[in-house]
C-alpha cells in the first residue's frame, strides 16, 4: 500500500502540463452543439412555394438578423441561397438573435419537409454552431 505523502509527492513531480493534455482542445477537431429545433415561420409569404421541390432535407440554410423589422426587433430571416423562405418564429428567436448580435456563427439545416396545408408544420430546422 502505497504512503499518501509518497502518492501526493509522486503527483507533483510529474510534468505539470501533463495534467493539462486531457482539457487541452484540438482545434481540428469540433462539436456540434444543438440550440434551437423548431419551424420556418411565414413561408407563404416568401419563395418556399416557388423552390419547394428543389428543398430537401440535410440542406444548409443561411440566417441573417434583421433588427429594423417593424414588427420583432429580434427577427432572424432563414434563406435558402438567395431564395427567402421565411423567418424563425418570434417564440424562438430571443437567445438566437443575441448570440448572432454578439458575432457568434450560428448555422442552420433542414430537418423535415412535409406537404401540409398548414405553413407552420411544412419545414423543420435546427439551428447549431461548432465549439
Amino acid at each position: 500500500m502505497m504512503d499518501r505523502r509518497i502518492f501526493i509527492k509522486s503527483i507533483l513531480t510529474l510534468p505539470f502540463f501533463a495534467f493539462l493534455q486531457p482539457f487541452k482542445q484540438n482545434p481540428e477537431k469540433t462539436r456540434k452543439i444543438l440550440l434551437l429545433d423548431t419551424v420556418v415561420a411565414g413561408i407563404s409569404y416568401y419563395e418556399a412555394e416557388k423552390i419547394w421541390n428543389t428543398l430537401s432535407v440535410g440542406q444548409p440554410l443561411r440566417l441573417l438578423r434583421e433588427p429594423e423589422n417593424p414588427f420583432d426587433k429580434r427577427a432572424i430571416e432563414v434563406y435558402r441561397g438567395k431564395n427567402k423562405l421565411g423567418y424563425i418564429p418570434r417564440r424562438d428567436n430571443g437567445v438566437i438573435s443575441q448570440m448572432m448580435d454578439r458575432k457568434k456563427n450560428i448555422m442552420a439545416d433542414i430537418v423535415w419537409l412535409k406537404q401540409d396545408p398548414d405553413p407552420w408544420k411544412r419545414i423543420g430546422i435546427k439551428l447549431w454552431m461548432e465549439v
